[in-house]
């Protein structure tokens, strides 16, 4: 009796995520699903790269987490668009839940759409949200097995941010590791070790940002 109800929630997220994707496409929106671990460092990711970026491109976060409007608090503070999607327990963000939440939010003329996924390396992976890439965020503090214990979130992934690099003196962590196993599970995954606190790294990352969405424009 479980799979048919588990069959018909995931292909009504499908059929939304769908329509947002072209959603999206007419706007020429870049939409971008971030996906990590608590504490891996999503949200100070998104704080510097809104900052740094802002100058040049029009950017806005929809947020996801259980509970408290923390992480939209933050992400407001550096100018940008913030709608915070509290699951009350749930362990991802679903379809509807983001083509709700962006009603709130001015999408005129706006570049990339980043969706800060709730911190799960299981449920989120396994429901589409309507973005263009889905993008996977492991800090060095987490170990460099989370590859292999978690494929399905790595295989799905257009890129892998390695964070808090400037920790690995202080932490057990074999990068070369790490990211051999996430290009044996993807092996077009770009991966991009950076420091969201120090800013080590982060121009690569940009860089993707700013083709990723050159691109999407180009065959719009």
């Amino acid at each position: 009796m479980q799979i048919p109800v588990v069959r018909n929630i995931l292909e009504a997220n499908d059929r939304i995520a769908a329509e947002l994707k072209d959603f999206f496409g007419h706007k020429g929106i870049l939409a971008v699903n971030i996906m990590s671990s608590p504490g891996a460092g999503k949200t100070t990711l998104l704080e510097r790269t809104l900052t740094e970026l802002g100058g040049e491109m029009r950017m806005a976060v929809v947020e996801g987490d259980l509970q408290t409007d923390n992480d939209a608090r933050r992400v407001a503070a550096t100018g940008a668009q913030a709608v915070q999607i509290n699951t009350e327990g749930g362990c991802h963000l679903t379809s509807s839940q983001v083509q709700e939440a962006i009603k709130s939010l001015d999408l005129t003329g706006l570049d990339i759409l980043f969706i800060e996924n709730v911190g799960n390396l299981v449920c989120p992976a396994e429901f589409d949200v309507g973005e263009d890439f889905k993008i996977t965020l492991l800090s060095v503090t987490e170990g460099d097995d989370k590859p292999e214990k978690y494929p399905l979130m790595f295989n799905i992934s257009a890129a892998l941010v390695l964070n808090k690099v400037d920790l690995l003196p202080y932490v057990d962590f074999d990068m070369e590791r790490a990211s051999r196993h996430a290009r044996v599970l993807n092996e077009h995954i770009d991966i991009f070790p950076v420091s969201a606190r120090s800013g080590e790294g982060l121009a690569d990352w940009y860089d993707w940002l700013r083709a990723r969405l050159r691109e999407k424009r180009a065959t719009a």
